[in-house]
């Protein structure tokens, strides 16, 4: 479903998905020869009062709208962390399952990274705070303030983590010969 622009002058665009079924946050940016640049940064907002499968269906259709306008051409999709809220950690999973579908149906390679691992990929330390990694994220992509909400901002740290994670791959592949995706 791309207009068949697959790179962007000679890069990437990745589209950054932080799962949620109120706030789903997405980030889209272009990565080429090492820089970045952000493309949109936003959130797809569901109502309290909708039912669970309006809600993922109000999720679906709001994310196909941004891949379609700004033709990504592979995603990146936070994986859960809760160790908690079971019932909310359901309700965000079947979210997630939505996004993941958005992307797959509209033909990108979705790959899933852990908050641990975006955390490492931007910053060296999973463990880093929210605001760390706002702070990074506002720094790598050369903004004045950092992406709101926290949510946006979490999506295009995914975005950036792929980037890394993906410019990597290409390095060993190129030296080993050896195809890694």
């Amino acid at each position: 479903m791309r207009s068949g622009r697959e790179n962007y002058g000679g890069g990437i665009r990745i589209l950054g998905v932080d799962p949620g079924y109120a706030i789903l946050g997405y980030g889209v940016i272009d990565y080429c020869a090492g820089r970045y640049s952000l493309v949109a940064c936003d959130v797809v907002t569901t109502d309290k009062g909708m039912a669970m499968p309006d809600r993922l269906k109000a999720v679906y259709a709001g994310l196909t709208a941004v891949i379609l306008e700004f033709e990504p051409t592979a995603a990146a999709v936070e994986e859960l962390f809760f160790n908690s809220n079971a019932k909310t950690a359901i309700k965000v999973g079947e979210a997630r399952g939505a996004a993941i579908l958005a992307c797959a149906n509209c033909g990108l390679a979705v790959y899933e990274y852990t908050p641990l691992q975006i955390k490492q990929a931007l910053l060296g330390y999973g463990r880093a705070t929210k605001e760390q990694v706002q702070e990074t994220v506002r720094s790598v992509l050369g903004l004045k303030e950092a992406p709101r909400p926290d949510d946006a901002a979490d999506a295009a740290a995914a975005a950036i983590c792929h980037a890394n994670s993906s410019a990597y791959l290409s390095r060993v592949e190129r030296f080993t010969g050896i195809k890694l995706r």
